[in-house]
């Protein structure tokens, strides 16, 4: 059998009182989800891998988050690659937050975390001002 990778986490928007600035960014950041290619014509990341609550009060109370998993063959030797479009993909959002869990069969488990120093994040504000931690546990294998 060969070496599995899963990757997961989730995207966060920042609150507001200004519902129709609310509306406004939720739209935006689903229409750029919508807008990932689709199926197998993406080597890291896709639309199907995305998902958010979509109705107010139904997992959506203030804030969006925008959920995401995906299993690879071994991602962790191309985790470059995938952290650079995870981050071309957060260019494009609104967001206030992100977290990625890696977890490998070799390596254990790794956190990823990602704050805008502003506490928030518009599409196109150039570049990501963000910090980023890593976090190792022990491996998964026994």
């Amino acid at each position: 059998m060969e070496i599995e990778s899963i990757v997961y986490g989730c995207i966060r928007d920042w609150p507001t009182d200004n519902p129709e600035f609310r509306r406004q960014r939720r739209d935006t950041n689903r229409q750029v989800l919508q807008n990932l290619p689709a199926g197998g014509d993406w080597p890291f990341i896709g639309r199907d891998m995305f998902s958010c609550c979509e109705q107010q009060g139904l997992g959506l109370y203030q804030t969006q988050v925008i959920h995401f998993g995906a299993s690879y063959q071994a991602i962790e030797y191309e985790w470059k690659l995938w952290v650079q479009e995870f981050e071309a993909l957060l260019k494009r959002l609104y967001w206030g937050s992100a977290v990625v869990h890696l977890e490998t069969e070799l390596n254990g488990m790794h956190t990823f975390r990602w704050e805008s120093e502003q506490g928030f994040h518009s599409p196109n504000e150039g570049e990501l001002l963000l910090r980023c931690s890593w976090e190792r546990e022990g491996s998964l294998r026994g």
